[in-house]
């Protein structure tokens, strides 16, 4: 039996003004209706992993610097997005672990930290779940998307652009440290953009220097105590990092080494941060502005594959002064006249 809803409104309406009113009443009431069921929808909490090489302190900028840039695009962390937050602690063995946990949570987006070896992680973890790499090396050659136009399949994001960087690096470091001769190179012997960094495009970048490149591979933890020594033996007078994996994940070691040998040093944003001497390399916030933007467009209907894989544009030169001191080193004047930020 079909019910009707009768409305008394203690009212006539056989006048026009009547029915004015008793129309305008019922419009009132039924937009309350409505306007309740709608209250009473609970919204969309949009659910994006996030899979990082380090731990959540070393991790903490680059984590907080996507979530805020989500915020501005309207993402409300507990109102209408979420986090997983899912870390390796240094171990490339725990990707796979770790990837495969994000999946079985059905998370909307996995946004991926630290290279390719967590990317292909992911990647062979899931074909459907969209995936936004945040620092990609050579995604190409590695595999991963079939071009940075047209990524295909589940990958997207950002490429770091590693070789084409490592020359430039080198020379800031000479310009910063005119004396500079020999400089030892650390580099995680996994990942391939580093080796490749490390063996090929720092040492050709550097025999047009006038300078000697001595790589040194680190393959777990137990290396560095091992390596540094060697690096000590050998005279060395400055440390190159090629930020990837164990190296990316052990950047303050690192750069205690480097201070308390007092040699100059470069490396990423995190090293010089930590106590390092320089970096240069693509602007950190702009990045990360970028990487929320795929987030969003990706949660809007976006297929991944169809997003093209972008190449930075803004870079930055961050130099620390005060390690500059603490090491004995005075940066000429016209370096640091280009630096976009001094740590002081």
């Amino acid at each position: 039996m079909k019910q009707f809803w009768i409305f008394d409104f203690g009212f006539s309406i056989g006048g026009s003004r009547n029915k004015i009113a008793f129309g305008l009443a019922l419009a009132a009431l039924l937009f309350a209706l409505c306007s309740s069921a709608q209250a009473q929808q609970p919204k969309k909490v949009y659910r994006i992993g996030y899979l990082l090489p380090g731990n959540p302190t070393s991790e903490s900028a680059d984590s907080d610097a996507v979530r805020l840039a989500l915020r501005e695009l309207g993402y409300i962390e507990g109102q209408n997005i979420a986090f997983e937050y899912r870390y390796a602690d240094g171990r490339r063995d725990r990707f796979p672990k770790l990837a495969a946990d994000l999946v079985r949570l059905k998370v909307d987006i996995i946004v991926v930290s630290g290279g390719n070896t967590p990317v292909r992680a992911v990647r062979n973890a899931t074909k459907t779940i969209p995936v936004v790499m945040a620092s990609g090396s050579d995604p190409v050659q590695a595999g991963l998307v079939e071009s940075l136009a047209r990524p295909g399949g589940n990958v997207t994001g950002l490429t770091n652009l590693r070789r084409e960087l490592g020359g430039k690096r080198l020379e800031l470091l000479k310009e910063a440290v005119p004396k500079l001769i020999r400089v030892a190179a650390l580099y995680d012997s996994a990942p391939p953009g580093a080796v490749l960094e490390a063996t090929q495009v720092l040492p050709a970048a550097a025999r047009a220097l006038g300078l000697t490149v001595q790589a040194w591979e680190i393959k777990g933890q137990n290396d560095f105590v091992k390596v540094f020594a060697e690096i000590n033996k050998q005279h060395s007078d400055g440390l190159y990092m090629a930020p990837a994996g164990l190296v990316t994940t052990n950047v303050k070691r690192i750069a205690a080494f480097a201070t308390n040998s007092r040699l100059p040093s470069m490396g990423n944003r995190q090293f010089v941060e930590g106590g390092g001497l320089m970096y240069y390399g693509a602007d950190v916030a702009d990045s990360f502005r970028r990487v929320a933007v795929y987030v969003d467009k990706i949660l809007k209907g976006a297929k991944p594959g169809d997003l093209p894989v972008e190449q930075p544009t803004k870079f930055e030169l961050v130099i620390n002064f005060k390690t500059a001191k603490q090491i004995g080193v005075t940066i000429p004047q016209k370096v640091l006249a280009r630096a976009d930020k001094v740590i002081r």
